[in-house]
């Protein structure tokens, strides 16, 4: 046991030397051509990396126009959580920062109070493409202190989907748009009836399945009444709402009242998304669907599920508010974006990179590469971008986007949404008590005197 232990300490130091040899002939090499490395990091999802395909062609084309950066592509392999932590360690040393880091809206806030990301106000000031970014997507790189520290990379929206082959067996119209949630639980009811094998509405609500729990399901409803999570102005969180309730007693009808969502095998399965857009909505086994425009990706011609006529099969309304209330729809928006780390030695060329990075032309290549929602107005318009099937609808949605709070403590209070949504989905408890029960642990959580009276 201890020959295989010293054997195994001894293969692990040489792999160490290795890999510190190849670093530093790169290095010198960068050096001796005096080029300037700069070190992009982003969390690589796996074997297919879609962001790792687009910044491979970016970086050819950036060193050859740029000829004294050389653009060193660094990701870090790991799950989302893990992401997180191991690029806030590296931003804490300047032998390890990368020079340009991708970093999610949804943890933006808490790198920039740990002080790790650099202010990007002074850069963008003078910066002639950043009024041509959509305005409401700027506060999402904002921090809670009002400065600037990310650039917009890529965007999302979220809406409903359904499925016309149902619609029509329902006698249900096709060009199908809810004016208030009333409409959306009578439309279920009338599937639920006229199609007694298919699930008529469905939203996420196990905590199995994390953040999109939070964003997808409850923030998507709450946002759609007149209150929010965070009042900005005073700071504080809103925990004694009549719009969790309201939002809460949603969940409660669809799921308990009644009984228009999918089963409780489905709804908790961890591989919820999977389940209802590769399976039961392809198979028009799904009617409705509260989620993300990026699931139009499984249908793609490389998608998991390929439909040609995608658009014929399927439609993506706007989610209304609560009353129909002005502006009439809602969503959430999140998305990644570029920040530029305080430990960087190479702050100018990194700001370089990401100039390039935010081009209408480099907007809306990203954009198709990913699936997801560019975040300039006029990387809409590219005619290759607006033939992306929905892609214009959830474009315009992004008018009305809401972001999550921009306080690091929102991580903490998004665990105790996803508690109090699968509690009343399950009917383990009430509306009415699992608001008691939020407001509790959230005042717990963020202190007495964070929370609004």
């Amino acid at each position: 046991m201890k020959k295989k232990l010293l054997l195994g300490l001894v293969a692990g130091a040489a792999l160490v030397t290795t890999l510190s040899a190849c670093g530093g002939k790169e290095k010198e090499s960068a050096k001796d051509s005096g080029k300037t490395e700069i070190k992009v990091t982003w969390r690589d999802t796996g074997e297919v990396d879609t962001l790792r395909t687009y910044l491979e062609t970016f970086a050819e084309k950036f060193e050859k126009e740029n000829e004294d950066i050389k653009l060193v592509l660094s990701p870090i392999t790991a799950s989302e959580g893990d992401y997180f932590s191991k690029v806030a360690l590296s931003m804490q040393s300047e032998s390890t920062a990368p020079d340009v880091v991708a970093e999610d809206t949804f943890m933006l806030n808490s790198d920039a109070n740990a002080g790790y990301l650099l202010p990007l106000d002074d850069k963008v000031k003078d910066w002639s493409e950043w009024p041509e970014y959509t305005e409401n997507l700027k506060a999402g790189s904002t921090g809670e202190d009002g400065v600037l520290y990310a650039i917009p990379g890529v965007t999302d929206s979220r809406g409903l989907w359904y499925n016309k082959n149902i619609f029509k067996e329902a006698g249900l119209p096709v060009d199908w748009q809810p004016k208030n949630w009333e409409e959306i639980i009578t439309t279920a009811k009338t599937i639920k009836e006229k199609a007694p094998k298919v699930i008529p509405f469905s939203m996420g609500v196990a905590k199995a399945n994390g953040e999109s729990v939070s964003m997808q399901t409850f923030e998507m409803l709450l946002y759609g009444t007149k209150d929010t999570l965070f009042d900005t102005d005073t700071k504080k969180w809103n925990v004694n709402t009549a719009g969790i309730e309201d939002s809460l007693t949603f969940v409660d009808d669809v799921y308990n009242k009644e009984k228009i969502g999918p089963s409780l095998s489905v709804a908790m399965n961890s591989n919820y998304g999977s389940v209802l857009f590769q399976e039961k909505f392809p198979n028009d086994e799904a009617a409705i669907i509260l989620d993300g425009i990026w699931n139009i990706g499984n249908y793609k011609s490389d998608g998991v599920v390929p439909i040609d006529n995608a658009t014929e099969r399927f439609g993506f309304a706007a989610m209304p508010t609560q009353n129909g209330e002005a502006p009439g729809t809602t969503t959430m928006a999140g998305g990644w974006s570029w920040s530029i780390p305080k430990k960087s030695k190479h702050h100018d060329e990194s700001w370089r990179v990401i100039q390039a990075l935010g081009t209408k032309d480099e907007q809306a290549a990203r954009a198709l590469a990913q699936g997801n929602l560019t975040v300039r107005g006029d990387a809409a318009e590219v005619p290759e971008y607006k033939e992306v099937p929905f892609m214009a609808e959830a474009t315009e949605l992004l008018e009305n986007a809401y972001f999550r709070p921009a306080n690091d403590k929102y991580p903490n209070v998004s665990t105790e949404i996803q508690n109090m949504v699968e509690s009343v989905a399950s009917g383990s408890k009430t509306p009415e008590e699992a608001a008691k029960q939020y407001a509790d642990n959230v005042t717990r959580i963020v202190g007495k005197e964070n929370v609004k009276d």
